[in-house]
């Protein structure tokens, strides 16, 4: 999706960088985390996410009841669209 995103470790968990972070993950004993790292991204796409545990910059969620893809292709694209626009702005 993103082929020039280099996996990194950022705050102690695996992550993702296209110019800046663009997205995170992390499991944890009863659930798991998407970080799309800004409440923005969050914010824009909370009605598809109404299903799901949100806070500022995390989507929780179970393996049992996971983010469905298209919806994190959409989320990654909003992503690496933030990063590009901040690259070209400074």
């Amino acid at each position: 999706m993103v082929p020039k995103a280099q996996e990194v470790i950022s705050y102690q968990m695996p992550a993702y960088k296209y110019n800046e972070i663009l997205v995170g993950f992390a499991a944890f004993k009863n659930h798991c985390s998407f970080f799309p790292w800004n409440s923005k991204t969050v914010e824009q796409f909370k009605e598809e996410l109404k299903d799901f545990s949100v806070s500022k910059g995390t989507i929780r969620f179970t393996p049992e009841k996971t983010i469905p893809n298209a919806l994190l292709k959409k989320i990654i694209e909003a992503r690496m669209n933030d990063n590009l626009s901040k690259s070209k702005n400074s």
